[in-house]
């Protein structure tokens, strides 16, 4: 009987994520999902390995193991496992979730952000509580906010003013960016950031856009021509923060979750201050690989962003209920 017991003890425990920890009592394990490559190199990761070793040294019966490189859910797919309460953890570019919330849209818009300052302006603005109460009633929360730049690659020629794409099939990461080069006169192709090496590589893609850190992650180098950094005139900013399982969130003891969010502070503290080198890494990476590196102008930029406003962001004040008050919010942000 006591053999029996035991053994239904270790079921339970397996089935609630719990495993033993000798002395120390019963280890609540959380798994950590993204789609990007693990080791040093891909800031995302090592956000989520920070929070990882910050919740274990906490020493409150918690434990987050990583699977990096969508080794546990395809990139897609990490929204609905999270808000479901199936994966506790994930390092996610919350505009892939925009076919179920549209509103996320706004959270890549061509030129809604411009500079790494202006986007730690708006973590703490109207327009940003209005997105992170969507994510919450969708059953998930925020532990660290991340703001991305992005730059622009093709195998052709180099991206600069609207009319350089016209006839390049291209990659974007989300409909706001689709629906601008589109209206520009490039062909559309949607996938993660992770399967762009293999578009670029079989033909399928002729250019992207994408963060910097996946530019220099995923080796995109290898492939492309030229490359427009973001400069001065930075066109392509995207919301990428660590989220959280509502549920399981709630299910922690108040000191486990007080680990959570203490790592989620250090994580983002940390992202800020190392993710300003990116872009200059990025450039000097694809410099020595010898790949032309350019920026747009300011009139680039402005073209872009008529384009954009003819666009994009016409359709998303049509379209989405409450688009225009959202975009009216963050660009109140100064």
């Amino acid at each position: 009987m006591q053999k029996l017991v035991s053994m239904l003890k270790l079921a339970t425990c397996i089935a609630v994520g719990c495993v033993a920890a000798g002395a120390a009592g019963a280890q609540t394990v959380l798994k950590a999902s993204h789609q990007f490559p693990g080791g040093k190199g891909d800031i995302r990761d090592e956000m989520v390995q920070l929070i990882a070793r910050e919740v274990a040294a906490a020493d409150v019966g918690l434990e987050i193991q990583v699977f990096p490189g969508a080794s546990l859910y395809k990139p897609n797919d990490q929204w609905n496992a999270i808000t479901r309460g199936l994966l506790d953890l994930t390092s996610f570019p919350l505009d892939y979730a925009s076919g179920r919330h549209p509103e996320f849209s706004a959270t890549l818009m061509p030129g809604l952000v411009g500079n790494f300052d202006r986007a730690m302006r708006l973590n703490d603005s109207d327009f940003m509580k209005d997105i992170k109460q969507i994510m919450e009633d969708a059953g998930a929360i925020v532990i660290s906010d991340a703001w991305l730049s992005g730059a622009f690659a093709s195998k052709k020629n180099c991206i600069t003013s609207p009319d350089t794409v016209k006839g390049q099939v291209i990659r974007a990461a989300g409909p706001a960016f689709e629906e601008m080069l589109a209206a520009a006169g490039a062909s559309i192709t949607s996938m993660p950031s992770s399967e762009i090496y293999t578009g670029m590589q079989t033909n399928v893609l002729d250019a992207t856009n994408t963060s910097s850190a996946s530019f220099v992650s995923y080796r995109l180098f290898e492939q492309v021509k030229c490359l427009t950094a973001p400069g001065e005139n930075a066109l392509w900013f995207m919301y990428e923060p660590v989220l959280m399982s509502k549920s399981v969130f709630e299910k922690l003891t108040p000191e486990q979750q007080q680990a959570i969010l203490d790592a989620g502070e250090k994580a983002e503290a940390f992202f800020n201050e190392e993710i300003r080198n990116g872009d200059a890494m990025m450039v000097e990476t694809y410099e020595n690989a010898g790949v032309e590196v350019v920026e747009m102008s300011k009139a680039d930029y402005d073209a872009w962003l008529e384009v954009a406003k003819g666009s994009a962001y016409k359709n998303f004040a049509e379209k989405v209920p409450g688009g225009d008050e959202l975009i009216e919010k963050a660009l109140a942000v100064e």
